[in-house]
């Protein structure tokens, strides 16, 4: 989408906010410090994903025998557990956008990443009260649910943020930093996991669940902590004086509006949203699934696959780094591109290899995960370049909620295929498959002009 000339009446997405996209709208440069006091922000909150989410607190806490009870299953937990998180994404694809817009309009983005952030760390502390019983069950399911929920709400405008920290000429580069980050600091947080379990978790009591209710307020404390940077040193945006003031609910009937105006008038960026909402739901499968397989097909230990996630977090949080300069040198498209057909060929490679041992799995493995950061880094930084200024709120909301509305599709195809086929290994090629449409979607949308003029 083109801004009108400087003659044309104001249109809600011609709208600017100085504040926001001076420094990107003018190619100045931005302190080192505020940079990285961004990037910190995916340091702090990171341990949700990786910890609570994926390795520790519902795989080897809530979803054990532990929570069972009469005609009560591990698997029906993980039924549970899933309506529950499925709950929550529809809430966030509900409320992402329409908050997003009003923070773009109101000048209040870093108040409110400041709130979901805060809300995002009571969430985690409050697992500590989740005792080792199959009464707490539900407890924890909810606590897990919303804590998804603040953190993909303070997600829209911590990625809304980046034009505040970013030069068009620096966008990939920062982009990549931030995800880098958040990788490395998952890994930290894991390894002191790794290690008070090697220690015995130091001598606290085993009872009732201590150790692992304790690892849930180390992530708050930790998200705290790590966040207070951007929070010091990222001044917040003004209001748009221009902007229209709604109720809440007749910003719905806004935004419907502005939808069908970057449908009307940047077609690219309106197929960009559903493209890379069917990839990065593919890319969100890599992860989500990565251990399942490790362990049921391949066999791996549990200390194994923790050492697996381990490594696969360092090289994704490496290799995004990297190729966040590859993001400002050849265009953030280029790089989601390459890395989808990375990952295609990759998650092939683990598939057809399957019966060869364990290696294939540590090198396809740790070449899915190569790929992975440095596309879901370069698909923020291809949105933000497109993004009229003053609308970055508005815009991640919607990433975030076409996201959310296709996360069905890598589940479905993933466990689809391994009910046809009768084994876990064929899910992989559901996972392909998907991440397979999204980069061909990606591969037939020409670049936005407002994202090809902001490359080198």
């Amino acid at each position: 989408m083109t801004a009108p000339s400087s003659d044309a009446p104001p249109t809600p997405l011609a709208a600017t906010s100085a504040s926001a996209a001076s420094v990107f709208a003018t190619g100045g440069s931005v302190p080192r410090s505020k940079v990285f006091a961004w990037a910190l922000w995916d340091w702090a909150t990171q341990p949700f994903n990786t910890v609570i989410n994926t390795f520790v607190f519902t795989a080897l806490y809530l979803l054990t025998e532990a929570f069972t009870s009469d005609g009560v299953s591990v698997d029906d937990l993980s039924a549970q557990l899933g309506l529950a998180v499925g709950l929550a994404g529809v809430v966030v694809a509900v409320l992402a956008p329409v908050l997003g817009r009003r923070t773009d309009a109101g000048g209040n983005r870093k108040r409110w990443l400041m709130v979901w952030t805060a809300l995002l760390a009571v969430a985690m502390g409050a697992m500590f009260f989740v005792e080792e019983s199959p009464s707490f069950f539900l407890l924890g399911a909810i606590l897990v649910a919303v804590a998804g929920v603040f953190s993909e709400l303070a997600a829209v405008n911590y990625n809304a943020m980046i034009v505040q920290v970013a030069t068009p000429r620096t966008l990939g580069k920062v982009s990549g930093l931030g995800w880098g980050f958040g990788y490395i600091g998952g890994i930290i947080t894991l390894v002191l996991v790794i290690v008070a379990q090697l220690s015995s978790w130091f001598g606290i009591p085993d009872e009732n669940g201590l150790p692992l209710r304790l690892v849930a307020v180390m992530c708050a404390v930790w998200t705290v902590v790590f966040s207070i940077p951007l929070f010091l040193a990222i001044p917040e945006i003004p209001p748009v004086p221009s902007a229209k003031r709604s109720s809440f609910f007749g910003s719905y009937v806004d935004l419907a509006r502005d939808v069908a105006r970057i449908f009307r008038e940047d077609r690219p960026l309106f197929w960009f949203l559903l493209a890379s909402a069917i990839y990065r739901d593919g890319l969100s499968a890599v992860f989500a699934f990565g251990g399942a397989i490790a362990s049921v097909t391949f066999g791996f230990e549990f200390m194994e696959v923790v050492v697996f996630g381990v490594a696969g977090n360092l090289v994704a949080g490496l290799s995004t780094i990297i190729a966040g300069r590859l993001d400002d040198r050849f265009g953030p498209r280029a790089v989601i591109i390459g890395s989808i057909a990375g990952l295609v060929v990759s998650g092939l490679g683990v598939f057809l290899l399957r019966d060869a041992g364990t290696a294939p799995f540590w090198v396809g493995g740790l070449l899915l995960c190569l790929f992975v950061g440095p596309a879901q880094a370069a698909s923020r930084s291809y949105l933000a370049r497109a993004t009229p200024p003053g609308h970055e709120g508005e815009l991640f909301g919607l990433y975030a909620t076409t996201g959310r509305a296709a996360s069905f599709i890598a589940p479905l195809a993933f466990s689809g295929f391994i009910a046809w086929f009768g084994a876990q290994a064929f899910g992989i090629i559901g996972i392909v498959l998907v991440l397979a449409v999204g980069g061909g979607l990606m591969f037939l949308i020409r670049t936005p002009r407002s994202a090809a003029n902001s490359v080198d």
